[in-house]
């Protein structure tokens, strides 16, 4: 567990650190290298701490064959067109890491081949994402482990079982991984958002943990927060009118910053639990100022027996507080007390 932390500077939520917020391009940019870029300028600007894209090589991962998930693209004939489309070269990938190491970001993208894998280590990237649909990949997991960078696995689409065979693997290998909750639905309705399974692979794997949403909204990282996550990762769109088939499961970079701020705020409150008694002694004027004290409500020579309707509450509570009331009854007056005037305890008998 403390390798991975350790490779983050501790700045992990689970050592009273930060959560690892990722925002993640995927395919948005639409096989444009200037959107690309774009992407990196908007969620640097956003205060996030990685970007993150996917590296997919058409010829060593896919074939004609591939079915469509969603058909949205209306100029690829076929998916594997449109990974090809996708492609970036190691030039331009390198382009990419050095402008986002500019703006402060990790560099991360998935690796969908061995390829992949052999480019984006050339590249340089920060972190390894496997992907859900690569978690029975095993060329490629062996191959990134023996990479020694720390390693985000996605259990979207896996069974527990299969989870248990890969961390176990990872394990094997002294490889430092963190395991991200993430539900294959775009967009991610709340109830399979999966929020229990957060403090569950925790204690299973006794490792950090993190939620990759595709909800499209800000809630439920807000809430996988207040759980001590680790690691969050939302994709992200320049706008809702942007084309592809990842936009309705996104956050715009207005409510990615809106996360962030959200996700800072509940870590400070998290990392301050409150004292209620030295939080009232800290609140001694206020409480003054907002109680009451016992008054007269008339008249009262001294010498005067204490009964309920001789007396009410006033501000401020600088005097017997009100709510000794039972206290007081049947005590005498050491002096004389005008109506209105609040009771002290030189003024009553003992």
């Amino acid at each position: 567990m403390n390798a991975f932390r350790a490779q983050f500077g501790g700045r992990l939520a689970a050592d009273g650190g930060r959560c690892l917020i990722i925002g993640e391009v995927a395919q948005a940019h639409d096989g444009s290298l200037g959107m690309a870029h774009a992407f990196i300028d908007a969620i640097a600007d956003a205060g996030a701490d990685a970007v993150k894209f996917q590296t997919h090589i058409a010829d060593a991962e896919s074939s004609p064959l591939e079915p469509w998930r969603v058909k949205f693209s209306l100029q690829d004939e076929t998916r594997y067109d449109y990974w090809r489309r996708m492609e970036f070269t190691e030039e331009q990938w390198t382009g990419l890491r050095r402008h986002a190491q500019e703006r402060g970001l990790l560099f991360l993208s998935s690796p969908f081949s061995l390829e992949a894998v052999e480019l984006l280590e050339r590249v340089g990237v920060a972190v390894w994402k496997v992907a859900s649909g690569q978690v029975t990949d095993a060329p490629v997991i062996e191959r990134i482990a023996r990479s020694g960078k720390p390693i985000l696995v996605s259990t979207g689409m896996s069974a527990l079982a299969e989870t248990d065979r890969l961390i176990a693997r990872l394990q094997e290998l002294s490889s430092s991984f963190a395991v991200m909750q993430c539900s294959s639905i775009y967009p991610c309705p709340p109830e399979r958002v999966g929020l229990n399974m957060i403090p569950f692979f925790r204690a299973r794997y006794s490792c950090p943990v993190g939620l990759s949403d595709h909800s499209g909204t800000i809630y439920a990282g807000l809430a996988a927060t207040t759980l001590g996550l680790d690691v969050l990762e939302v994709h992200v769109t320049l706008s809702r009118e942007m084309f592809g088939p990842d936009v309705a499961s996104s956050v715009t970079t207005r409510e990615l910053r809106q996360l962030i701020e959200g996700v800072r705020f509940i870590e400070r409150m998290l990392a301050h639990p409150l004292d209620k008694d030295g939080a009232a002694e800290e609140l001694g004027q206020m409480r003054r100022i907002f109680t009451k004290s016992l008054a007269a409500r008339a008249h009262l020579p001294a010498g005067t027996v204490l009964r309920a309707e001789h007396l009410t509450g006033k501000k401020p509570g600088v005097g017997i507080p009100v709510g000794r009331l039972n206290e007081v009854i049947g005590r005498r007056t050491r002096r004389e007390i005008r109506a209105g005037e609040l009771l002290f305890e030189a003024d009553i008998e003992a």
